[in-house]
């Protein structure tokens, strides 16, 4: 549900420095959303806008860690990336437990 209801993506240099902290790349951040991406609210961040985690692989197979939020630029809903990070092995584990 979540997924289908935007138009691409909200870049600019404060969001993309952030992301590029832990070295993830924009391409794997964008394609970790081509798939399937596990999604949760991010309730304890969400206080004044709905922040959301997503968890899967990107194309390359690194699994990847993402919060983001949506804003409306010229009228289309985007994904706003605001951090990014390569899952830890113990977060790769349940990921992949709760895929099976």
């Amino acid at each position: 549900m979540w997924m289908e209801t935007f138009a691409g993506f909200d870049w600019d240099e404060g969001n993309r420095e952030k992301c590029r902290k832990h070295d993830v790349s924009i391409a794997e951040i964008e394609s970790l959303f081509e798939g399937s991406p596990a999604l949760a609210i991010d309730v304890t961040h969400s206080e004044d806008e709905e922040r959301v985690r997503a968890v899967g692989q990107a194309v390359n197979g690194k699994f990847v860690f993402v919060v983001f939020t949506a804003r409306m630029r010229s009228g289309q809903r985007m994904i706003r990336p605001i951090s990014a990070r390569y899952m830890h092995r113990k977060e790769v584990r349940r990921y992949e437990e709760t895929k099976s």
